[in-house]
């Protein structure tokens, strides 16, 4: 990694840029898991063995036993009479998402020790490289703490571990877009690596507060509420809010709160993100349009997801766009950030 060392910036933009889409996918598939609520098929967590589903109808069976014994499927799917096929469906997403996610491990771990073993990695790299590294094996096991609260007592998984381990996953995924910029802008004009700038930072903090009320819309399953749009219920302001536990109670477990302030906080997000892509498109047009394209199209799908009563299929594109939002601001502001 010194100096001198055969670097190879592009090489390592593009596999930065891979491990980013397998990270889309994950959120995605992670969208799909929660909506279909199988995140609690799979009651172990076997980093290798878990990687080979049952194979005999007898593996099968004891998964579902253990999955028998939890308290989703004692007061809800069991009652509604989930049968193992019927088992089997919710299994298969879980299990391809926490395959996802072993591949992903591999896919950072080991060419990160071939570019390193190379010396392909360039000066004031390698640490940060590793953490991403480390960031990955942060979210696995996040994502367990996540399952573990819904084993015992509760029939859903903590929306406040959910949204944990969304934002730490979308964290990796911008991490990753930003240093494959980096690498790119290093290997074409030689550019030392971007900085966050103020309107950056503010902007980012914006869109993941909105992030984190979408996990927590997810995770209260508060999206049923109401159907209509832009009113909740007939109304601006929606009846049921219970504030008799306090307001910061209110404000991280109330459904109605908490889907109430997911739409209007999202206006919030449109001032910011309109005014960001104005400072980012002297610098480079296709990112602020990329910007603009993105949050369009996610407040057309969140109004559409609403209205539809939480189609499956809109829902999904809802979470996978609004991580594209994610995507063309780190972009954004990877641009106003560059520096020779």
């Amino acid at each position: 990694m010194d100096s001198t060392s055969p670097a190879r910036p592009m090489a390592l933009s593009r596999w930065l840029l891979i491990i980013a889409g397998l990270v889309f996918c994950m959120v995605v598939v992670g969208g799909i898991t929660r909506l279909t609520e199988s995140g609690l098929s799979i009651t172990e967590w076997k980093p290798i063995s878990g990687a080979i589903p049952p194979l005999t109808q007898a593996d099968w069976q004891h998964a579902f036993d253990l999955y028998r014994q939890t308290p989703e499927f004692r007061e809800i799917n069991g009652p509604a009479g989930m049968t193992l096929a019927g088992f089997k469906f919710i299994f298969f997403w879980e299990w391809v998402h926490r395959l996802l996610g072993r591949i992903i491990g591999l896919a950072v771990f080991l060419p990160l020790v071939w570019f390193a073993w190379k010396r392909a990695i360039p000066k004031g790299y390698g640490t940060r490289l590793v953490a991403i590294f480390l960031l990955g094996g942060a979210q696995g096991a996040l994502g367990w703490y996540m399952v573990v609260s819904g084993l015992s007592v509760r029939t859903d998984v903590s929306h406040l571990r959910l949204s944990a381990h969304l934002l730490l996953a979308l964290f990796l995924f911008a991490a990753l877009i930003w240093t494959a910029f980096d690498f790119r802008r290093l290997a074409v004009a030689g550019e030392r690596p971007a900085r966050l700038t103020g309107a950056a930072v503010w902007t980012l903090i914006i869109v993941f507060i909105q992030l984190m009320l979408g996990a927590w819309v997810a995770g209260l399953n508060a999206g049923y509420i109401a159907s209509d749009w832009p009113t909740m219920q007939g109304k601006l302001y929606p009846d049921g809010v219970d504030w008799s536990q306090g307001v910061l109670h209110a404000l991280t477990y109330d459904p109605y709160l908490i889907h109430f302030m997911h739409r209007w906080w999202a206006w919030v997000v449109v001032a910011a993100l309109v005014i960001f892509a104005r400072q980012v498109k002297p610098r480079d047009r296709k990112a602020s349009i990329a910007i603009q394209s993105a949050f369009g199209t996610q407040i057309i799908l969140g109004i559409a997801t609403v209205m539809s009563g939480v189609n499956i299929v809109l829902a999904v594109l809802h979470q996978a766009v609004g991580a594209l939002v994610l995507a063309s601001t780190t972009w954004g502001s990877h641009v106003v950030g560059r520096r020779k």
